[in-house]
């Protein structure tokens, strides 16, 4: 039996107040479905490392990678995902979508709201914890 491709990713949960960014897929079998920004990890690269690029290539701001929430594992159709999640904030930058179709920033009443990635569904329960 052939083993499934595994994906290690990083995720930034980005705040603002109360808010929480949140943003929608421009691409892939996902499209249209919300997410936490973020992206793979290159080879030497720290998670922070990897967030703070990853964001200014999505989204065109410069962050503040705060402390670690959750790492969840999640069994996608086609791979394993493994993702590692960040509070973050944000330093500077005007937030541009250079990756995604939409953005929004919601309270926690609001999660529900949106038709989220089954992974990050995840890491919005184990937020519900904190």
């Amino acid at each position: 039996m052939k083993e499934r491709k595994h994906i290690e990713v990083v995720a930034a949960l980005i705040t603002d107040g109360q808010r929480l960014l949140a943003t929608q897929r421009g691409y892939g079998e996902w499209k249209g479905w919300w997410e936490f920004p973020g992206g793979k990890m290159e080879p030497g690269e720290s998670p922070e490392e990897a967030l703070r690029r990853e964001i200014r290539e999505e989204l065109a701001i410069e962050i503040e990678v705060g402390r670690h929430v959750t790492t969840v594992g999640y069994d996608y159709p086609a791979f394993r995902l493994t993702m590692h999640c960040y509070m973050c904030r944000i330093l500077s930058g005007c937030l541009q979508l250079l990756e995604h179709e939409a953005a929004r920033w919601l309270l926690p009443t609001e999660w529900d709201t949106l038709e989220w990635l089954p992974a990050d569904v995840e890491v919005l329960n184990a937020l519900e914890k904190l």
